[in-house]
C-alpha cells in the first residue's frame, strides 16, 4: 500500500465535492481535507466545489499548483458514480490540466461500496439503537431499516444504494428493509415510509446514507417526523448521517492511495470520460467550478450564475409552470432526463412542497396538472429562490 507521507514534494490531493446551498455540508466538507491533512501532515491536501460553495475546483487547483504542486490526485468526495463523478468533475479537470502545459492530474474513484463506508454507516445505526456492536441474530428481527439514499438518474447509483441496504440490513440482523430516495427515483422518502409502516413493524430506523447535512437531510428528518405523527404506536429512529467520521476518512486515504498507485491503462473514471467524449457522448453541464471569480477571497460569493459557458447546450428550463408564482427557473445546471420521473410514488409525491425550480422543471406539465387536483401549492418560497 502506497505511503502517502512519502510522496514526492510536488504531489497534492484534490477533494472534490458538488457543492450545496446549505453552509453546514460546506463546512462539514471541508472538515474531510482537514482530516486528511491530520492523518498525513506533509500532505499538501486542497478541496473544491462544483457549484453554490466556494472554493470551487478551479480554484482549489490554483491553490495547489501555486503551492509548486506538478502532480496532482483527484478524487471524487462522493458516495455512488453519478453524473457529477462520471462527466463534471473530469470535465473540470481535464480543462484545467490543458490550460497548465507539464500539470499532470489523476482521477480516482468515488466512495462507493468500500468495506469502510459500509462499517461508518453500520456504525450511525448502531449508534441510534444504543448498540456498541452488532447483536446476536434475531434480536432486531422486530425492527425494520428504511435506508435513505440520495436517488439519481444513474440507476447504477440507485441500485448500489439498494446494495447497501441489503448488506447493512444483513449484517446488523434487521427483519426487513427498504430503500427509499430522496431525489429523482422512485420511491421517495414519504411514500416509501407510509408503504414501510403498512408491514407492521413497531419500530423503524430511518438511516441517511449521505455524506453531509443540509436542505435534504432536513426533508427526510420532516417526512419522518410527519409519518410518526400520524402513526403514534410506531417508534422511529432518526439515524445521524456520516460527516468525517473515522471510517469515512480511512475510505478516503484508501481511495487516494489507489489513485497514487495507479489503474491499468483504459480503465477508471477519467478514461471513461475521455472515451466517451471523443465519442461524442457526453453532456456536460457543471461548468460553475470553471468559472474564477474576481477578488474571491473570504467566499464572497454569489450565486447568481452569470457567466456565459462556451458549451452551448440549451438546458435553460425556461418553463413556465403556472404553479410557481412567476418566476422563471432559468438554471445554468441540467439535470439528467429521468423516464420514472412521473412514478405515482417517486418525485412527484413532492410536487407542490416548495422544492427547486429546476427539480419541478423536470415534470411534465400534464403531471403537474394532475397534481395540482390532487392536493394545494404549500405556501412559501422554492429553496432556490430563497436569497
Amino acid at each position: 500500500m502506497t505511503d502517502l507521507n512519502q510522496l514526492p514534494e510536488n504531489s497534492g490531493i484534490l477533494i472534490c465535492g458538488h457543492g450545496s446551498r446549505a453552509k453546514i455540508a460546506e463546512e462539514e466538507f471541508s472538515l474531510l481535507a482537514k482530516g486528511l491533512r491530520q492523518r498525513h501532515p506533509t500532505l499538501k491536501v486542497e478541496y473544491g466545489f462544483l457549484e453554490y460553495s466556494a472554493p470551487n475546483i478551479h480554484m482549489a487547483l490554483n491553490s495547489l499548483v501555486q503551492q509548486g504542486v506538478k502532480k496532482i490526485y483527484a478524487v471524487p468526495g462522493m458516495l455512488f458514480t453519478a453524473t457529477h463523478a462520471q462527466n463534471d468533475i473530469p470535465s473540470v479537470l481535464t480543462t484545467f490540466q490543458e490550460k497548465h502545459p507539464g500539470l499532470e492530474i489523476e482521477y480516482g474513484n468515488v466512495l462507493g461500496l468500500h468495506d469502510e463506508m459500509i462499517l461508518a454507516f453500520q456504525q450511525r445505526i448502531l449508534d441510534i439503537l444504543g448498540l456498541k456492536t452488532i447483536p446476536q441474530a434475531g434480536e432486531l428481527y422486530d425492527t425494520m431499516l428504511v435506508v435513505v439514499g440520495r436517488g439519481t438518474s444513474v440507476t447504477e447509483a440507485n441500485a448500489d444504494a439498494a446494495k447497501l441496504t441489503r448488506i447493512v440490513c444483513e449484517n446488523v440482523g434487521f427483519g426487513w428493509a427498504e430503500t427509499v430516495y430522496s431525489g429523482v427515483t422512485f420511491p421517495s422518502v414519504g411514500r416509501g415510509l407510509e408503504m414501510a409502516i403498512k408491514l407492521g413493524f413497531k419500530k423503524i430506523v430511518v438511516a441517511p446514507y449521505f455524506l453531509f447535512g443540509g436542505k435534504l437531510i432536513d426533508r427526510i428528518y420532516a417526512y419522518t417526523d410527519k409519518v410518526a405523527a400520524e402513526n403514534p404506536d410506531v417508534q422511529f429512529l432518526k439515524a445521524d448521517y456520516l460527516r468525517d467520521q473515522d471510517h469515512v476518512i480511512n475510505t478516503f486515504c484508501s481511495r487516494i492511495q489507489e489513485t497514487v498507485a495507479g489503474q491499468e491503462a483504459g480503465t477508471g473514471l477519467m478514461a471513461d470520460f475521455k472515451k466517451r467524449l471523443a465519442n461524442g457522448d457526453v453532456d456536460v453541464h457543471h461548468h460553475h467550478a470553471e468559472y474564477q471569480p474576481e477578488k474571491s477571497h473570504g467566499h464572497s460569493h454569489d450565486h447568481s450564475h452569470s457567466h456565459d459557458h462556451s458549451h452551448s447546450h440549451v438546458h435553460s428550463h425556461s418553463h413556465d409552470h403556472s404553479h410557481d408564482g412567476g418566476h422563471s427557473h432559468s438554471h445554468g445546471h441540467h439535470h439528467a432526463p429521468y423516464k420514472h420521473i412521473a412514478h405515482p410514488h417517486g418525485p412527484r409525491t413532492m410536487i407542490n412542497e416548495n422544492v427547486c425550480c429546476c427539480f419541478m422543471g423536470q415534470f411534465p406539465q400534464a403531471v403537474i396538472d394532475e397534481d395540482l387536483i390532487k392536493k394545494p401549492i404549500l405556501d412559501g418560497t422554492p429553496s432556490c429562490k430563497q436569497s
